[in-house]
């Protein structure tokens, strides 16, 4: 019997730490900025200096939103030469993207792009 409730105990542990996870993921699309910069990206990889451009921002803001998005796994980066290309980091990110558009263009009506 103790073993068993060991073995609960830490199914419940391990569902905490997926949840906080989950929670943590989710909470990096609770910004504007990041959402606007990802659906750039949905289109086509690109620099600090075109997103920064395309948002009407400072390519120090530009620069500190790509580096939370990168360090929560959400977009990647390669360098050519001196420049550094930017993209979503896999299909999962505009899975999610895609489907949060489309929950929200149905529940309040907003039309396509």
């Amino acid at each position: 019997m103790e073993q068993y409730r060991e073995e609960v105990d830490m199914i419940r542990e391990l569902d905490n730490d997926f949840v906080k996870d989950l929670a943590e993921f989710f909470k990096i699309f609770g910004d504007a900025t990041r959402i606007r910069i990802l659906r750039l990206l949905m289109d086509q990889e690109q620099n600090v200096g075109e997103l920064a451009d395309a948002l009407d921002m400072t390519q120090s803001a530009v620069s500190h939103q790509l580096r939370v998005l990168r360090q929560n796994g959400l977009v990647r980066y390669h360098k050519e030469g001196k420049t550094v290309y930017y993209s979503l980091d896999d299909d999962h990110v505009r899975t999610v993207l895609e489907q949060g558009t489309t929950h929200i263009r149905h529940k309040y009506g907003y039309e396509e792009d």
